[in-house]
């Protein structure tokens, strides 16, 4: 089928290359000229402007256009202006990691205008263009089976790693929790290694426990693949800040489960420990050294140098994702951290807001 495509960058880029291989008619557009040639050099379709992008599409009210641009007001604003310009019976996808909340609102906003909208929690991160991408979508009925060949070429297999999950919103609501859980799982492999290596007596392989627990363990995953693999090669994690960014997606999982009444303790500490990480000094662990030599006249440090970090752009769409690898990861090639806004999207850093509900 046709559709278009909004936002080119390492996810949505690499959407529209899978999917061209995969016999799909698609358009790319991106405010990045850049990203459209990419795309263009790789058998899509590419469009210098919204109208461009809709004038490709065919005919009103079989068009469909995928969003796959930052959560909050940039997806916003890109809705408003395909509602402006699309027909009763096209379709609006949001694949981004956008609140469910939003979603339900703009599902009923939309629908008054007689559009659909599909929201796509999309996972498989760099490794999709090569592996698939497991997508968690929710929307009407109708519409979802209209995009199958769509889903069915992104997917890793035509009837797997894909499936509507319910109303609008359930797709973005099952793909919070699932990153909820990702947390867990990644705080939870950290501590056991820091653990391992932390027990210099033994003189523990930490390559060789990580290639171990891949084969017949309980604890294997993906993660734990990929963990192993860089452990295999070496990575030097001592090059690396231990700054970890949180895409909003836990926080809004640990809100749920407060307003639902069900408790997620590993969730919740593991995101407690991402906001800990970003902190270049912790104000409480200050108080609490004051605290201990005020009632003991303990001896305590002093502050000598704040940390000074940079940062090491995104992977790129069409790059080869073991780019992303740790030890691959070019930290003398890291740029100052500039508090740019497009630095703050590659770190996740504009997912941290309050939650409302409303953008």
């Amino acid at each position: 089928m046709k559709m278009g495509m909004i936002g080119l960058g390492k996810m949505g880029g690499n959407m529209v290359l899978r999917l061209t291989q995969g016999g799909q008619q698609i358009v790319g557009y991106d405010r990045n000229p850049d990203n459209v040639a990419l795309v263009e050099s790789q058998g899509a379709g590419g469009a210098r402007t919204m109208d461009e992008l809709i004038a490709k599409l065919g005919e009103p009210g079989q068009r469909a256009v995928w969003v796959m641009v930052p959560a909050g007001a940039i997806t916003q604003s890109v809705i408003d202006d395909l509602a402006a310009r699309l027909a009763p019976g096209d379709i609006i996808i949001d694949g981004g990691n956008s609140n469910f909340k939003d979603t339900m609102r703009r599902a009923e906003a939309l629908a008054q205008k007689g559009l659909h909208f599909v929201d796509v929690g999309t996972s498989g991160g760099v490794w999709g263009l090569t592996e698939g991408y497991a997508m968690m979508i929710g929307g009407p009925e109708e519409a979802v089976e209209r995009l199958r060949p769509i889903f069915e070429v992104l997917a890793p297999g035509p009837d797997e790693g894909w499936g509507r999950m319910g109303p609008a919103g359930s797709g973005h609501y099952v793909k919070m929790v699932h990153n909820g859980i990702e947390y867990g799982m990644m705080e939870a492999y950290a501590e056991g290694f820091e653990l391992l290596h932390a027990k210099q007596e033994f003189g523990l392989d930490m390559a060789q426990i990580a290639e171990l627990w891949r084969h017949g363990s309980v604890i294997r995953s993906w993660l734990l693949d990929l963990t192993a693999e860089a452990l295999k090669n070496a990575a030097d994690f001592s090059q690396l800040s231990d700054y970890v960014a949180d895409s909003g997606e836990g926080r809004w999982t640990v809100i749920d489960s407060i307003e639902l009444g069900v408790p997620t303790p590993v969730i919740t500490l593991s995101t407690q420990m991402r906001f800990r990480s970003q902190q270049e000094v912790s104000y409480a662990g200050q108080m609490l050294s004051a605290m201990r030599r005020a009632f003991g006249g303990h001896a305590v440090k002093t502050l000598e140098t704040n940390r000074q970090e940079g940062v090491v752009p995104e992977v790129q769409p069409g790059e080869h994702p073991k780019a992303a690898a740790p030890e691959n990861i070019p930290t003398q090639a890291a740029r100052p951290d500039t508090g740019s806004q497009k630095q703050a999207e590659q770190l996740g850093e504009t997912g941290q807001q309050p939650v409302t509900g409303d953008v």
